[in-house]
């Protein structure tokens, strides 16, 4: 990791009393809401890569599956009934 990696940029955010007092309460003693902000987003963000990834994969898939299919019948009609 580098530097500039581990910089970190203060930013302004507006949240509903709500959500401050669960923040609160899940940053406990040390009171560190920017760690659990920080983990929230890097969740999410990951978990909307994931999505992402998903999608893409899904519409290969889909506009492979005709092919796939025909592959997937050839290989079962070799297989010899026991």
């Amino acid at each position: 990791m580098c530097y500039f990696e581990r910089m970190k940029s203060k930013i302004s955010i507006t949240l509903s009393p709500d959500i401050v007092s669960y923040l609160d309460r899940i940053a406990g003693q040390d009171g560190n809401r920017s760690g659990v902000v920080e983990k929230a987003l890097r969740d999410y963000m990951n978990w909307k890569a994931r999505e992402a990834r998903d999608r893409r994969d899904q519409r290969i898939l889909n506009e492979n599956a005709r092919s796939l299919n025909e592959e997937a019948e050839e290989v079962l009609s070799y297989q010899v009934e026991v």
